[in-house]
């Protein structure tokens, strides 16, 4: 057995792919294409190739003794079972090993008295409590973490809430999927995934057996259209670039926090929720930047450069609160509710729209479009620098290992640029010339 422990890594193993080749070692009666990872002490990786994805799972190599075989033995996909927790529950065979048991003999002593009990102690409902409680802590994003319960409560517990994980069959699953799979495809897609994952941890804890009917892959892909095709994607109502300096010299005549704040979206080309979210303390004034601890759409930070009309909005929306005082003027929030000094309701922006007679026309989402899209054609920017200025990605996972840095100083040209483009109409069509940026 390996002495040296803990090889791998989290991105190395969710990034894995057989290459064709075999470990070196015993690897009777694996895929003739598998890739064996080992992170030492009997744990492995084995990645192989299914029929249209890469399929990564545990093992567990272990031998009693010199005289005994080498056996392997499943611990279960790495869709539910993370690095991790793959090392916890190697270390416990391993003391198992010690003891002079056989784990595979264990486990399935564990497993059938938790089957014999699952009927009446272990419904779909407690399954989907557990697996909650044990994950919440390393969903970052709020949002993420209260949909989880909410959409299972609301769509899979009226039909499986009661019933045993055991018992739970693929014909279960499409009746609690089929009547909003057309209806609301983004809602079915991640009702599915949640229950493929509440499933798959039933599975692993010992209270069922047998293939995850919930999974998409050669499975119910069979079953159902593709997500992509159940729909169109219906894209946020944007406003024209050309037409966005006169929209903002209309929005600047309006008073109000809820106008500031949008004015504020735009400027930045950060999305709703951060804004709305936005704290007095993330404001750098001296370096001309807002640090968002926690971006709304990864759960990362990130950090947006300010241009003299964006800092312009935070100064105003500061003399706004003093001038309110009590819990206006204490609150933490940079564009607070002026009545309660909470954070503004989801509706306050739409509602300035809606009062200027722009429903329907364009959203506080949407202007993040209309800022990609003038950066796309008045501009030379770098499309990189673009993106990472609306907090998308930029790159695979390989060259994000390499290239750690935001380009923050390459960026305070652009929204620079943004904000004086959007503080004057603009008198032609011809493509404004800036310095071109590498990201």
């Amino acid at each position: 057995m390996a002495r040296e422990l803990a090889r791998l890594n989290d991105r190395l193993v969710r990034t894995a792919k057989p290459k064709g080749k075999i470990a070196r070692g015993d690897n009777k009666g694996m895929p003739r294409d598998a890739l064996m990872l080992c992170d030492g002490g009997g744990l492995y990786l084995q990645v192989t190739l299914g029929q249209d994805n890469v399929r990564r799972s545990w093992i567990f190599r272990y031998q009693r003794s010199k005289d005994d075989s080498v056996r392997d033995m499943g611990l279960g996909s790495l869709n539910d079972i993370g690095l991790a927790e793959a090392r916890e529950i190697a270390r416990q065979y391993r003391n198992v090993v010690k003891q002079g048991k056989d784990p595979i003999k264990e486990r399935d002593s564990e497993v059938a008295r938790n089957l014999a009990a699952s009927a009446v102690v272990m419904t779909f409902d407690k399954a989907a409590e557990t697996y909650i409680a044990q994950h919440r802590n390393g969903w970052k994003n709020p949002t993420h973490a209260a949909q989880w319960p909410a959409s299972l409560k609301a769509y899979a517990s009226p039909i499986i809430g009661k019933m045993s994980v055991a018992d739970i069959d693929t014909p279960h699953v499409l009746k609690v999927i089929e009547p909003i799979w057309h209806t609301k495809p983004d809602t079915a897609k991640r009702v599915r995934g949640r229950i493929e994952s509440v499933l798959g941890w039933a599975t692993v804890a010992g209270f069922r057996k047998g293939d995850n009917p919930a999974r998409w892959n050669d499975h119910l892909k069979n079953a159902l259209p593709a997500p992509s095709a159940v729909r169109k994607v219906k894209h946020q109502a944007a406003l024209a670039y050309a037409d966005m300096p006169t929209f903002m010299a209309e929005l600047r005549e309006r008073k109000g926090v809820a106008a500031l704040a949008l004015e504020f979206a735009i400027l930045t080309a950060v999305r709703t929720s951060d804004v709305r979210n936005a704290k007095r303390a993330h404001i750098n004034k001296a370096e001309l930047r807002w640090d968002i601890p926690a971006f709304s759409k990864t759960g990362l930070p990130h950090r947006v450069p300010l241009s003299d009309a964006a800092l312009t909005v935070v100064e105003k929306a500061e003399e706004i609160a003093r001038d309110i005082g009590g819990d206006v003027g204490r609150s933490e929030f940079l564009f607070p509710n002026d009545l309660t000094g909470a954070a503004l309701s989801e509706n306050a922006m739409l509602a300035v729209l809606a009062r200027m007679g722009r429903k329907g026309a364009m959203t506080v989402h949407g202007s993040r479009a209309t800022f990609r899209t003038w950066a796309q054609e008045r501009s030379n920017f770098a499309w990189e620098l673009c993106e990472l200025s609306l907090g998308h990605k930029v790159g695979t996972d390989v060259e994000r290992a390499y290239a750690r840095g935001d380009a923050l100083k390459k960026r305070i040209a652009i929204m620079q640029a943004w904000a004086n483009f959007c503080a004057k109409p603009s008198t032609s069509g011809r493509v404004v010339s800036f310095e071109r940026a590498s990201a």
